[in-house]
């Protein structure tokens, strides 16, 4: 089991530095911002009863697993689909790692092929 797992988060455009904020407050050192494009149909917007609007901001975090959860909860609670934001996040487990470290320095590769 890695040390970090990905968090992609995903809202309407205009509101990736409060995702951001959000994520330092919990410990996060960083991420990468992405323009995307969303799409849904109909049914769609109207099981989650929200408006689907076309640009969107993609955000890649790397953060240590035990951050993750913390992260997940607050992102909800400022960017949610309930929020102006209507962001959604999901996480994925990370089985390599390379270049992060907590003191910021190199490290080798977690797990080796």
């Amino acid at each position: 089991m890695s040390d970090y797992e990905l968090i992609l988060c995903i809202v309407n455009v205009g509101f990736a530095d409060t995702v951001m904020d959000v994520a330092y407050e919990c410990g996060a050192r960083g991420g990468t911002v992405i323009d995307a494009r969303g799409t849904a149909n109909k049914e769609a917007e109207k099981f989650f009863k929200i408006t689907v609007e076309p640009e969107k901001e993609l955000l890649m975090l790397v953060v240590p697993t035990k951050i993750k959860g913390d992260i997940m909860h607050a992102l909800y609670r400022q960017v949610g689909l309930n929020s102006p934001g209507h962001g959604i996040a999901f996480s994925m487990p990370i089985s390599g790692v390379v270049g992060l470290t907590p003191e910021g320095g190199i490290q080798k590769q977690a797990e080796e092929n």
